[in-house]
């Protein structure tokens, strides 16, 4: 089903953007598995809006109630639902989108796939607003994954036409990203966030990359053909709106590489195996080798656009002009971040589970 993830974990998404309350359950999660709802919280945090320049007006506590699966601080085998309820909706800026499509929105593929039924407000069940519960799973399983010395973390490396500087695919160093806006370096902070402002005073929006690693990985971990680690990763990565490209290592630079360059050369560093370098990202016929995992993602500019746009009048079939109102983004990118660092993590423990449920099975 299109709002279920996973194949050893079981992840289902669930509400709209401006309907009472959005959420999540997450089945498959052993029991004994501490939780710190604190450092969630603060996860949670990161992606909320209503919180700088950069951000949606909207404000939304994004504070989440846990229904069932954790008690005294542990995962207690059942399965985990948790809810975050909507505060500050106003539907009524979305009253004309039932009939005039917003172009780079889903209004109008909504409106074929469900016949008129689907929720137009803030995008329904299409909003950007249902990765909040994404980031409460993928939260809690980097919680998990960092009790195994496995890191994950994710910064931006464009925004507009204004590049940052991207990791080292050898060594990336997570501990380098800004807590405010996270990118490697102040200098690009600082640049990105007047392209953001730019855009903003003139009415616009703009997109962006963000680069994710993974560390502390060990080799094994995933399957050949379509159940590899990048093709489990890209399944729940493209959940999130607005990503339209999805890169591993040197992603599309090995088109203009050969042979001798793209390889990564094996070495033996302190008793292990592992590569000179890291072109591949950490992944070789879909099965982890030991490197971190590293990939791209990009996200295009906000659809939403306070400039006039063009569009039809789905019931009169008449060309029209539309001005959208209601509270955006100039820029999505910042607040992605976190998400992306939740469907990395979401997607690893699947990955985790599975492998040791192989390994009870030999």
């Amino acid at each position: 089903m299109s709002s279920t993830y996973g194949e050893n974990l079981k992840l289902s998404i669930f509400g709209q953007s401006h309907g009472p309350a959005i959420g999540m359950t997450l089945d498959g999660i052993p029991a004994g598995l501490p939780v710190d709802l604190d450092q969630l919280q603060e996860f949670l945090n990161r992606r909320a809006p209503g919180q700088n320049d950069w951000s949606t007006p909207r404000k939304e506590e994004d504070r989440p109630e846990f229904l069932a699966g954790i008690l005294d601080g542990y995962t207690c085998g059942a399965p985990i639902a948790a809810v975050i309820h909507n505060k500050n909706t106003r539907s009524g800026d979305y009253n004309s989108l039932k009939d005039v499509p917003r172009p780079g929105h889903a209004d109008y593929t909504a409106e074929v796939k469900y016949g008129g039924f689907q929720d137009a407000a803030g995008g329904g069940h299409f909003s950007g607003r249902l990765t909040a519960p994404l980031c409460i799973a993928g939260g809690l399983c980097k919680q998990w994954l960092e009790e195994m010395g496995i890191r994950i973390g994710a910064h931006i490396v464009q925004i507009g036409s204004m590049d940052g500087e991207y990791f080292s695919l050898t060594n990336p160093e997570l501990d380098k990203i800004g807590m405010f806006f996270p990118t490697l370096t102040a200098e690009a902070a600082e640049t990105m966030q007047h392209t953001i402002a730019q855009a903003k005073e003139q009415l616009e929006s703009v997109g962006g990359i963000i680069e994710c690693a993974v560390t502390g990985l060990p080799a094994g971990l995933g399957e050949p053909m379509f159940g590899g680690v990048e093709s489990r990763i890209a399944q729940i990565v493209y959940g999130i709106p607005a990503v339209k490209a999805l890169e591993f290592g040197q992603g599309k630079s090995f088109a203009a590489s050969c042979g001798s360059m793209a390889n990564d050369p094996f070495i033996v560093e302190n008793g292990e195996i592992r590569t000179e370098t890291n072109n591949c990202g950490g992944i070789l016929g879909g099965i982890t080798n030991g490197m971190p995992v590293v990939f791209s993602v990009t996200v295009k500019p906000t659809p939403s656009i306070a400039k006039p746009q063009r569009s039809v009048n789905l019931k009169t079939m008449e060309e029209v002009t539309l001005e959208i109102k209601g509270r955006h983004d100039p820029c999505i990118v910042p607040r992605a971040v976190p998400v992306v660092e939740a469907a990395a993590a979401i997607a690893i423990f699947d990955l985790i589970l599975g492998n040791s449920q192989t390994n009870r099975r030999k």
